[in-house]
């Protein structure tokens, strides 16, 4: 049974990490995106 939470847990955990790194990820590529379109920082 504690094996089960346990495996869900770093589950959970895994999938928030990888979320958060994603989201880092996308907003820097957004950024230079932005920079080479307009010249300029992004609002914001």
């Amino acid at each position: 049974m504690q094996s089960d939470l346990v495996k869900r847990l770093m589950w959970s955990g895994l999938l928030a990490g990888l979320g958060a790194l994603a989201s880092i990820a996308t907003q820097k590529l957004a950024t230079v995106i932005w920079v080479r379109a307009f010249g300029e920082e992004p609002p914001e």
